[in-house]
């Protein structure tokens, strides 16, 4: 910080200085003036965490992970764009390493050391952490705030909420600290952060909660806290205090085109760490509740496509997409285009929203659900089952005949038939059928919802369509009934999705294509 203060401000601050020393204030040898005493009483306190501190840190650890990395030209770079085969996304990359030495020759295995953070939750020596601070790790060791090196085990990890649980044995109890609610947690409130950055153990930073909620793109269940406290590299899998020593989040990532802290941070949830450690620590591994859906977030042109409000259709539901076969929602009798406002009277604004309520019930009861079919609202009962290894199979498109090309000018759309040659191309099951997308008319409204060349489209709202005049036909029925939108449902890159296309959008007139 010393150097970021230009030469004119440390100009200006010596000479204040040397002021206050050659030329005291006339008064300020009378006593009656007592001007410390104004001032004390005119400044507002700072908040003073050490007492706080001083009661946790004896609970917060340092993780240090060896990753063993084959040497292999396949591996190298990794097919999971981590840049360096085994090493976890938060931690630095190092240039030019492994090194090589003579042509196709054998490479020994390198052992990379990486740090992280983690505490303490109870007096037996169960820990937790990020799961990307000991993926793949080959020995896990923690060290406490004594200073004493302890080899820790992983108990479970849960990587779609990047939770870890470690185990240590030293022979004595350990001092631990509490989980708190983190559904109390609100905007603006003081929180603290621990941990280890850059290998600095025991640093502690103060901020603020700047949102909650935020899905950052991480996982299928991105809750975050978000925070200005500054955390960096070293502090994943640190713990979030309130100001009553409570752990309401678990540091995990950070916004940042620099790499270092911004004042953009993200904690998982303490109620998340809860229900995940507990699971862990009883069984190794999560198990959650399935429902068998694709879901998406509503946008405007869908909500006046399915004559739903338009106060905030981003906050009014999740979408369904797509139904996969065989699962508890096609036997339940939901269907692509119902609109999930809520489970077991949680509201549902997102479809974020709908895959946490969902995996968060257990496989042994019903979820009750409340949907909009058709803009009337409606309940099922769902027998909710335990999430598949992969819950994305199973989602199968609606069969029938294939007929010539065909368009729609209004839309500015043009058609042609699934040929066998065009579902091999486009990668997508032999019994899929609808129309696939072969030109868009620039600047129509099809342009302008987003739909390409590529799309199949297989349904129009809840109708499905086998061809390309069925595609034709039923746009034309739609629009017959609708508030000037017409919903489609495509299929893009093997993901079924929404596409509301507002037909007032169209900017050339006529009929086009």
């Amino acid at each position: 910080m010393r150097q970021s203060l230009s030469r004119a401000t440390v100009l200006s601050l010596a000479l204040l200085g040397s002021t206050a020393l050659i030329c005291p204030p006339a008064h300020a040898a009378d006593p009656s003036l007592n001007t410390s005493a104004v001032v004390a009483k005119s400044v507002t306190p700072v908040p003073d965490f050490s007492g706080l501190v001083k009661a946790v840190s004896p609970a917060v650890v340092s993780v240090d992970v060896h990753l063993k990395l084959h040497q292999t030209a396949d591996e190298q770079g990794g097919e999971d764009g981590q840049g360096q085969q085994g090493v976890p996304p938060g931690f630095p990359q190092i240039p030019g390493f492994p090194f090589g030495f003579g042509f196709g020759a054998p490479q020994q295995p390198q052992v990379v050391e990486a740090k992280g953070s983690g505490f303490i939750i109870n007096s037996s020596g169960i820990i937790v952490t990020n799961n990307h601070v000991v993926k793949d790790a080959r020995t896990v060791t923690v060290t406490l705030s004594d200073g004493n090196t302890y080899p820790a085990k992983i108990i479970g990890t849960d990587p779609k909420t990047d939770l870890a649980v470690l185990k240590i044995s030293v022979g004595h109890p350990l001092p631990y600290v509490e989980l708190g609610d983190s559904t109390k947690v609100v905007p603006g409130e003081w929180v603290i952060a621990m941990g280890n950055p850059f290998g600095l153990d025991g640093t502690v930073t103060a901020g603020i909660v700047s949102a909650l909620g935020r899905d950052i793109g991480d996982g299928p269940y991105d809750r975050f806290i978000q925070i200005d406290a500054p955390i960096n590299e070293g502090n994943s899998g640190g713990p979030l205090f309130d100001q009553h020593g409570k752990v309401i989040g678990v540091n995990t990532a950070i916004l940042s085109p620099s790499g270092g802290s911004v004042g953009i941070g993200f904690a998982i949830p303490s109620n998340t760490v809860k229900r995940i450690t507990a699971q862990l620590i009883a069984n190794g591994k999560v198990v959650r509740g399935y429902l068998g859906v694709a879901a998406q977030q509503i946008t405007p042109q869908m909500a006046q496509a399915m004559g739903l409000s338009m106060a905030d259709p981003a906050k009014d539901g999740a979408l369904i997409a797509a139904v996969s076969t065989g699962s508890p929602a096609d036997h339940a009798g939901l269907k692509p285009g119902d609109v999930i406002i809520s489970v077991n009277g949680a509201t549902v604004t997102s479809p974020g929203d709908l895959a946490s309520d969902i995996a968060n019930v257990d496989p042994r009861h019903k979820a009750d659900i409340t949907y909009l079919r058709d803009g009337k609202q409606q309940h099922v009962n769902v027998a909710v089952t335990t999430m598949p290894a992969n819950p994305d199979a199973g989602f199968q498109q609606n069969g029938g005949g294939q007929q010539g090309e065909a368009g729609h000018g209004t839309l500015g759309l043009t058609l042609a038939p699934l040929t066998p040659d065009a579902l091999n191309q486009l990668n997508l099951p032999k019994d899929t059928s609808g129309a696939v997308i072969t030109a868009v008319r620039p600047n129509s409204p099809s342009d302008v919802a987003g739909l390409q060349p590529g799309d199949v489209v297989v349904g129009v709202g809840s109708t499905d369509v086998h061809d390309p005049s069925q595609v034709v036909n039923a746009i034309d029925a739609a629009r017959k009934s609708s508030s000037g939108a017409v919903l489609l449902r495509v299929i893009r890159q093997g993901q079924a999705l929404f596409v509301g296309v507002d037909l007032s959008k169209d900017k050339n007139g006529g009929d086009g294509k």
